[in-house]
Order: C-alpha cells, then structure tokens, then sequence
C-alpha cells in the first residue's frame, strides 16, 4: 500500500481473499490505526469476519500478527525505506514471486504438541511440509480446489521464481543506494546484475551459495563513526623491565611493581597507578600461559601420574597406618599412647 488508508486496507484483504485457496473467517489486527479505524472493522464485521486485536498498550500480545514477520518479509525486503509508485510495483513484483516460491516449495515446521516437565518444556513437530502440501493433506479442502492447486503447482518453476525474487530484490537495493546517494552526494553503491534467464541463474546459484552472497535487499554495514586508537600508557617504556622482574619472581604483586617503580620514578608512578598495573600483570601472565601451553605437548597417557584412588582408600599405596593395641583400664582406656575417659564416649 502506498499509504497507510483504511480503504486501502479493505482492498488488500479482498485481494487475498481471492488468492486463496478457501474463504476467510477471521482477520487478527494489531493496534495499528490503518486497521483499527471506523473503515476496517465494520466492513469485516458486515463480510462476517471475526475481528481480533491486541490489548491496549501491549504491542507484542497479538500471538498471530508478524510471526512470519522476520522467517520472510524482513528476509525479502530488508531493512531499507521505500517510496514512490514505481518502487511499489516492483514490491508487488516480488511479494508475487515470493507467495509462490514459499507456500508451493518452501518446508516450514509446525508444532505438534508442547508439554512441560518441570522446568523443561518439550516441544513436538510434526515433519516439514509446505503449504501447499498441507492444503492438500487437509480433508475439508474441496476436490476442486485440490486439482486447482496442482495445476498451478505443475505450471511453476521454483528456479524462475527464485531468479525474478533476486532480480527485484537488487532492483529495490539499488533504489535505496540511489535514495542515500542523492542524500549524501554519492553515486550508487550496487548495480543491478538481474539474470538473463533461469538457467543463467540456476549455474550460479551454487557459487553464490557457498560465498554467503549478500542480498541487495539486507542491511547495508555502517562504517565506524571513528576508528579507535589505543592511547599510549606511561608503562609502555617499561614493560620490559617488568617482564624480567616476573621471569625472576612470578610471584611479584602488583602493589609491590608499583613501589619498584616510583622508587625510580617517583614524579609518574604512585597509589594511583596500582590499576593500570594490574591490568598489565593480568595480561603478561595470560599471555605467559598461552605460551607455557603451546610449547608443552601433552604428556602421552602411559607416563602419566596415575590417578589417586576412589574415597574409599583403594588407591593409597603409602605405610599402613599404626594399629596400636586398645588397652582398657579401670574406667580409662589407652589408645595410641593417650588415656580416654570411657563415661565420655558414646555407646554404640
């Protein structure tokens, strides 16, 4: 839609309800005014369509507005923004293209059941179909309509469709380049390279796959607003001094390379500086590590140490421990060389 018009809406819905394949029942809104206004609502409620909404202030409560939002329309159209008749033609274009290519060939899942255990929720699929398969597969779908579908189904050509979906998406990126680049001054960043034919497309499809090819219509990367410069640290001249006071005591705290320092520099170095410190002793000794870690092999399993026992002292292989004989007196017991009150100890 050119503008956001409540009698313009009503055209869009008849136009859908003639591109599909049953009638429709019911229309879910958003808060959006181009749908909730006094044009929308009583001409579905006169067609008897079942009107939903959202909650007011609630903007993310309505379950079945935009949930293909992003899985599609944002994957086709991008981010960009458009204007003028002849960029809406060629959206209407490629909304065409696109409504054939993702309901006859296009597999989504779809929940089967969803129950939670707990603090786990589990979720059931149902195995990936399209659409169109789905409209077939459903048994209140008429016979006629069916063989309608298949027609239509056996008339299409997936890489045709998918050729005209590319050709009108770098058709609508060169339209935002050229829109930036009036704004800015600059010539347009993209040329439109809209294949010749579908088996022209079809023998590049492969290469552009395995790049990750860009669509025209994605987000264009912002440059930096400035490139950060690391600023200079007064502790670069003696990074090397401290270094080798850590080759010699690794030990050494960063409190204690701060008073080393201000005893030599007293008029730069002080409590003050204790934090760039021991941001510094952080990074030397995980760079040290790294090291340590690349230039030690693991040992091979067979020379290892072998692994201590289980709890139960199975794996102890030092003296066994001294098993002094228990000698009872009368109310007193000596063990190991010390005297025990007997009316102390517990029973049992």
């Amino acid at each position: 839609m050119l503008t956001r018009e409540g009698s313009l809406v009503v055209e869009a819905i008849n136009r859908a309800q003639s591109l599909f394949p049953w009638l429709l029942r019911g229309v879910d809104f958003d808060n959006d005014s181009a749908f909730m206004n006094d044009v929308v609502v009583p001409w579905c409620r006169e067609q008897k369509l079942e009107v939903t909404r959202s909650r007011a202030y609630k903007k993310n409560d309505q379950a079945f507005v935009e949930q293909k939002n992003g899985a599609v329309v944002r994957r086709l159209m991008g981010y960009g923004r458009f204007d003028g008749v002849e960029t809406a033609r060629v959206m209407g274009r490629l909304y065409a293209a696109a409504r054939l290519y993702v309901n006859f060939f296009q597999p989504s899942f779809k929940l089967k059941e969803k129950r939670r255990e707990g603090a786990k929720v589990i979720k059931r699929y149902h195995p990936p179909s399209t659409p169109y398969e789905r409209a077939l597969a459903h048994p209140k779908v008429t016979a006629a309509v069916k063989k309608r579908l298949r027609d239509q189904y056996r008339s299409l050509d997936p890489v045709a469709l998918l050729a005209e979906i590319r050709a009108t998406q770098n058709e609508l990126g060169n339209r935002v380049d050229r829109r930036a680049g009036q704004a800015r001054g600059l010539q347009s960043a993209h040329t439109s390279n809209a294949p010749v034919t579908a088996a022209t497309f079809a023998k590049t499809l492969g290469k552009r796959v395995t790049a990750g090819e860009p669509r025209a219509t994605h987000r264009r990367t912002r440059r930096p607003y400035k490139t950060r410069v690391r600023m200079p640290s007064k502790l670069d001249p003696h990074i090397a001094a401290i270094e080798g006071w850590l080759a010699e005591q690794p030990q050494l705290t960063a409190l204690t390379i701060v008073g080393r320092l201000s005893e030599t520099h007293p008029e730069e170095f002080g409590a003050r500086q204790h934090s760039i410190v021991q941001r510094l002793l952080r990074a030397l000794r995980q760079k040290t590590a790294e090291q340590l870690v690349a230039e030690r092999p693991l040992a091979d399993a067979s020379t290892a140490a072998p692994s201590p026992g289980v709890v139960d002292g199975s794996g102890y292989v030092g003296p066994d421990p001294p098993t002094a004989p228990f000698v009872e007196q009368a109310g007193k017991a000596t063990w190991r060389g010390r005297s025990v009150d007997l009316a102390s100890v517990p029973s049992g």
